[in-house]
């Protein structure tokens, strides 16, 4: 049996252990380097082999640091974890700029590969070339320079929004409209005020129910800023070292750069996209936005524009007002206990897995961990990390542990979340659904020869859609009906599920116009290098959303995806595009031979064929926007 990741018990181990593993594993990766330049004669797929081997201990190296500086409560392991993922990724950027490497691949012959194989190493060779190995000496030695500066950036940017909580005070009587629990669990000190900080759980909470506006934009306002100013020369330096790394390998932008290997292919794809999206948005936004502006205005007659801290405060009171749905009865049904019950339950069933609990430690007594298996054998571990902490990964997100490697690794990921441990938001259960996706997604496609197609291993502007598409399990009547019950066991009516289903309805466009800013930022950041950080995103943002962010604010400060998704935050609605359309070749959301199609055709291959394809198979035709522009309520393209 495949071996699963063994922490350690005692906490006083926990250094060595991340500090040994990484650095024994980049040795590995090393000897591995150094015997496939050493002049032995070998196959293509005898060379491959080793090639996998190493990759096998250059991704373990890299994912358990990359979790552990995210999630373990100790921030001495978590900065020696930070160390680990710096020295990993420098490694994986020197061994993609090695000329000698390169050319051990260049001059073997890999005719008589299988398909799988020769997907390898097709990808491999264009790799090196992404990663500078046929340039010169010095010209590959300043863009392994400018990677490893690229990640300390990234890893300096993500930990000022990791630590850079923040704390307002408000008037107890501020709080007016908030959920009794979160009263209680926020008690006035010992100055007759109420604390309330920046992590999620306080941040959602206000925005959706405080009646008071000013706290609301207090604490949007403080949230805005989390990273700010820490972050301001962080990013800068980081779009010049883009910039600078994508011309020396021939790029004309680092978006370039980046969708070379993505469904987009190209920077200009994803300005016409984006240019697709606000077409497709635009004027049931704007209807959206009147009725929203006209809310405000009954509790503010002179107010101008809506603003961020208003808008989901205006969705949930119209939502009450106009669809009879009172979020606060809606989350009556959502004990956080009965709801990971029920997903569990529900994607066990959708694809024949079941969850077996393990008793072995983790990083925190929080962490609760599943062997995940069928028919007795065991698929994968995942460890689900869901309540916020001082020091952890302050978002939700599934990260990568061991890429699954038939008959040689488990395949074990995390899911490291922020939610209440009682009551929750609908809201908080889409996203918990959302991660899931890409968590059963990084198990069930871990059954593979080759570790690069291990996983969620396909084109980044695709893997999106899986998660995306499992949200809408939430909207359902019978499956919320399974799992969403009251205190006295009464599920969530089916009724009431219907009015939530038009209530959401309403404000999608509006949404996907706050998506369309973000991801015009993460553009043109990137193409534009813009001197002002501060009044290039206020722009991109006033363009493409009549929502405003408050003034004075620096969201690209605490906005994490401009590290890992760089100048391509448009995947999120490319993906929905797909997502929406995958919806169309389920018979049911709970259909069983639907399941299992899908689960065949769209996750279990992970890297292994392009996304193109796998859409194709599962559909029996190329994806369209239809089913994308019916979710927003726009007119047929």
């Amino acid at each position: 049996m495949t071996a699963h990741i063994v922490f350690p018990t005692a906490s006083g181990d926990w250094l060595a252990f991340v500090s040994n593993r990484t650095e024994d594993r980049l040795a590995e990766v090393a000897d591995l380097a150094g015997r496939l330049k050493d002049g032995a004669s070998r196959t293509a797929l005898e060379t491959l082999e080793l090639w996998n081997d190493l990759q096998i201990s250059l991704r373990r190296a890299r994912s358990e640091s990359d979790v552990l500086c995210e999630v373990h409560p100790d921030p001495d392991v978590r900065a020696a974890a930070e160390k680990g993922v710096a020295a990993a990724q420098a490694a994986e950027a020197a061994l993609m700029a090695d000329a000698e490497l390169a050319a051990v691949f260049a001059a073997a012959d890999p005719a008589g590969l299988e398909a799988d194989a020769a997907r390898v190493w097709e990808h491999l060779l264009r790799d090196f070339r992404r990663g500078g190995a046929d340039r010169d000496d010095a010209t590959r030695e300043r863009v392994r320079q400018l990677a490893a500066r690229d990640s300390e950036l990234s890893l300096a940017f993500a930990r000022n929004i990791r630590e850079g909580r923040r704390e307002i005070r408000v008037a107890p009587e501020s709080l007016a409209g908030l959920p009794k629990d979160f009263i209680e669990r926020h008690p006035t000190g010992d100055d007759g005020l109420v604390a309330l900080s920046t992590d999620n759980l306080d941040v959602m909470a206000v925005i959706n129910y405080a009646h008071d506006r000013e706290t609301r934009i207090a604490l949007r306002r403080a949230r805005a800023d989390l990273a700010w100013p820490e972050n301001d020369a962080v990013l800068a330096e980081l779009l010049e070292v883009r910039r600078h790394r994508a011309e020396l390998l021939g790029y004309a932008s680092w978006a370039d750069y980046e969708t070379e290997t993505r469904m987009a292919g190209s920077a200009a794809r994803i300005a016409s996209f984006l240019d697709e999206v606000d077409d497709a948005s635009r004027s049931v936004a704007d209807e959206e936005y009147e009725l929203l502006l006209a809310r405000l205005r009954q509790d503010v007659p002179d107010a101008s524009e809506v603003t961020g801290a208003d808008h989901q405060y205006l969705l949930t009171r119209l939502h009450e007002e106009r669809f009879a749905v009172d979020a606060q009865e809606v989350r009556r049904h959502l004990h956080f206990d009965r709801v990971l019950a029920g997903l569990l339950d529900i994607t066990g069933r959708l694809f024949d897995i079941e969850y077996v609990p393990t008793a072995d430690a983790a990083w925190h007594e929080d962490v609760h961990s599943y062997d995940v298996v069928r028919a007795g054998d065991r698929l994968g571990r995942i460890h689900l990390d869901l309540h916020p902490r001082e020091g952890k990964f302050n978002h939700a997100a599934c990260f990568p542990l061991a890429p699954g490697v038939r008959d040689r690794v488990l395949a074990e990921a995390v899911l490291a979340c922020n939610f209440p441990r009682g009551l929750m938001e609908h809201r908080e259960v889409q996203t918990f659904f959302h991660e899931f996706g890409h968590l059963v997604h990084d198990i069930l496609g871990g059954d593979q020869r080759w570790a690069a197609f291990s996983g969620v291993a396909t084109e980044w502007d695709f893997v999106e859609a899986p998660s995306q598409m499992l949200e809408e399990w939430v909207w359902d009547a019978e499956v919320l009906g399974a799992f969403a019950t009251d205190e006295t066991g009464t599920p969530i009516s089916a009724a009431l599920v219907e009015r939530m289903r038009a209530a959401d309805a309403f404000g999608r466009a509006t949404h996907v116009r706050m998506q369309l800013g973000h991801a015009r930022v993460s553009y043109h950041l990137h193409m534009d290098r813009p001197a002002d950080l501060a009044a290039a995103t206020d722009h991109w943002y006033e363009v493409s959303n009549r929502v405003r962010t408050l003034p004075g604010t620096h969201t690209y400060a605490s906005f994490g995806h401009l590290t890992e998704y760089g100048s391509c935050y448009y995947t999120y609605q490319w993906s929905l595009v797909i997502a929406r359309d995958l919806l169309t070749g389920f018979s049911g959301l709970m259909d069983a031979a639907s399941a299992t199609r899908y689960r065949r055709e769209i996750l279990e291959p992970g890297g292994s064929r392009d996304a193109a394809e796998l859409v194709q198979s599962f559909l029996g035709r190329p994806f369209t926007v239809d089913a994308y522009r019916e979710f927003l309520g726009a007119p047929a393209a």
